[in-house]
């Protein structure tokens, strides 16, 4: 008893220092668990990865190749040893062929796209830069028509992963998205995607699966990561400063665009089976002996273009790849723009919900659904665009919809959550 209560003495004369230390201790503890639930996680992906691996396969097939599109320097650097850990040992329990390609610049993606050769499925291991490259390069092939067919899995592994919750559950546990991303690969589920192809006056189309924003909430969404020292009041900081040096913030954009156009069905009509032989030789028969009349070559309509003056503090052209499996009568891009009447208090609480989800519109904006639109700034207007969060110089576009032109690997639970969202 002497001894405890001796301690507990010693603990008093010296309350910093044993706060100090319980607060370490503390800190130390929680990280352990931390990295003893991520051990639990990879150990449970990789139980579920050596099922597929243990799967037998006849003479006659071989294994799956995947080419991995790696870009190490996402993440803080941290992308390379991420993948390692966490998506690499799934892959090859799985039984996959990989080919590894790590980028070493910004850029470098487009350029390999050019060169890849035929592969079972493609993998995008980076962030939204990352999946913009590689899909640009593929797009830009001249044989694009047969390599969009190539399913392609995205491992979120960026800073910014805005196409991951189209397609997968996210979490607080960047292992586990990770490892979770990897197994939807290879449980082999897929969905078509909307891409927008976005095109200069000069410069080769961008291909992008998100959208192009622009606008004064885009210039501050750009500008909040200088006042990291202000916590959590940093985005207020941002949108009340930008306030001051500017203002009013509106901007008049002229849009034309064309009418949606209808969707085909979802799913491919089954092929008809093939009738017996006799039936072929009389069907040939009558086509030679009665050829059928041609019918007249379709004539051409021109384009109706509609135009729009908008004067908008935000414009976002926009895919509805945020919910890829709803249910649609037209193939249509989002053509959303918010009101010009804001007060700088409601510029500065719209734009911090825009932080959090930058398709989110207020009731009062303005919104299109068009097939394709071009954007014509005034003469003497500069900024920039954002197209799938990466920036590019403002310029006069047009952007065109190419509906359900790629498919992408998603998980069976997040599909139907999807579905059972109300339309």
């Amino acid at each position: 008893m002497a001894r405890v209560v001796k301690v507990f003495r010693t603990l008093r004369n010296h309350w910093k220092k044993s706060t100090f230390a319980v607060c370490v201790l503390s800190y130390g503890g929680y990280w352990l668990y931390g990295k003893h639930c991520d051990s639990l996680l990879r150990r449970e992906a990789c139980q579920l990865a050596r099922e597929f691996g243990r799967q037998q396969i006849t003479p006659q097939e071989r294994l799956k190749k995947a080419t991995v599109i790696l870009n190490p320097a996402a993440c803080s650097g941290k992308a390379n040893n991420l993948f390692e850990k966490n998506a690499a040992p799934i892959l090859h329990l799985a039984g996959v062929e990989i080919t590894l390609v790590k980028t070493d610049y910004e850029g470098q993606a487009k350029k390999l796209m050019e060169f890849m050769e035929q592969t079972d499925m493609l993998i995008v291991a980076g962030g939204d830069g990352t999946v913009q490259e590689v899909i640009t390069g593929l797009l830009r092939r001249q044989d694009q028509d047969t390599f969009s067919n190539t399913p392609i899995g995205f491992i979120p592994l960026g800073a910014q992963n805005t196409l991951s919750p189209s397609l997968h559950f996210l979490s607080d546990n960047k292992v586990k998205d990770i490892t979770s991303a990897t197994l939807s690969i290879l449980k082999g589920e897929t969905v078509p995607l909307d891409v927008l192809q976005i095109k200069g006056e000069k410069e080769q189309p961008v291909f992008a699966l998100t959208g192009l924003r622009c606008g004064a909430f885009r210039d501050v969404a750009a500008t909040i990561s200088k006042y990291w020292y202000l916590g959590s009041l940093k985005s207020n900081a941002a949108h009340w400063l930008h306030t001051l040096r500017e203002w009013p913030l509106v901007r008049d954009i002229s849009v034309s665009y064309l009418a949606p156009t209808l969707r085909p069905p979802d799913l491919p009509p089954q092929k008809p089976p093939r009738p017996n032989l006799l039936y072929r030789i009389s069907h040939r028969l009558k086509n030679y002996w009665n050829p059928p009349v041609e019918e007249p070559p379709k004539v051409e309509v021109p384009e109706k273009w509609e135009e729009q003056q908008l004067s908008t503090l935000e414009l976002y052209i926009q895919t509805h790849n945020k919910n890829p499996v709803e249910r649609r009568l037209n193939d249509s891009l989002m053509i959303s723009a918010e009101p010009d009447n804001f007060t700088v208090g409601e510029f500065i609480t719209v734009g911090n919900k825009k932080q959090e989800d930058a398709t989110v519109f207020t009731k009062e904006s303005t919104k299109l659904e068009a097939s394709a639109c071009r954007l014509n700034l005034p003469e003497g207007v500069s900024g920039y665009y954002n197209i799938d969060n990466e920036e590019y110089e403002a310029m006069p576009v047009e952007i065109r919809l190419l509906p359900r032109k790629l498919r992408f690997f998603i998980s069976a639970e997040r599909r139907e959550q999807l579905l059972s969202q109300p339309q």
